[in-house]
């Protein structure tokens, strides 16, 4: 019995473990600074040229300038404009300056705390084929992203108790 007993609180110590190294870093930043030859660069700097991508007469040339990226992180596309910005020049210079920014400041959050990626996974669901096509909502897309990985870590801590309750259970 007290054998047994040892073995569910090793089983159980494994298992918390497993848990705590897989998911006790989620929702954290990457908090290192940026350096090259061991200095450090000033975080003002970095942000203002990546700010100066949206301005780049060079990357914005063709597309209408209602119809671009802003530092908000919005695009104002409406949804009749669609097929004229996913397949004119204003696809194309959106992701040239979302490079633009990523080669500068990786981990560059828009006023709206969208990330490049955000804002690169929206142009993709805007300009596909499915339900978000012509939807251009940030901010929209965003949240709807938050909630599906709400509910799937949540899926997943309870298949974990079940999992530490069942072997409990088990004789």
């Amino acid at each position: 019995m007290a054998i047994l007993l040892t073995i569910r609180f090793w089983v159980l110590a494994v298992a918390l473990s497993c848990f705590s190294v897989l998911y006790g870093n989620l929702g954290r930043a990457d908090e290192q600074v940026p350096q090259t030859g061991g200095v450090e660069y000033d975080p003002a700097e970095i942000t203002a040229k990546a700010l100066l991508c949206f301005n780049n007469k060079y990357i914005y040339s063709s597309c209408e300038e209602s119809y671009r990226l802003s530092a908000g992180g919005k695009l104002d596309v409406p949804p009749q404009s669609t097929d004229e910005y996913c397949n004119g020049p204003c696809l194309t210079e959106t992701n040239l300056v979302l490079s633009c920014i990523d080669n500068i400041f990786e981990n560059f959050l828009f006023y709206n705390k969208a990330t490049i990626q955000d804002v690169r996974d929206t142009i993709t669901a805007a300009c596909g084929h499915g339900q978000e096509r012509g939807n251009f909502d940030v901010t929209e897309h965003m949240k709807t992203e938050a909630s599906n990985a709400y509910k799937a870590v949540n899926q997943i801590l309870f298949g974990f108790g079940l999992m530490i309750m069942g072997h409990g259970l088990l004789p």
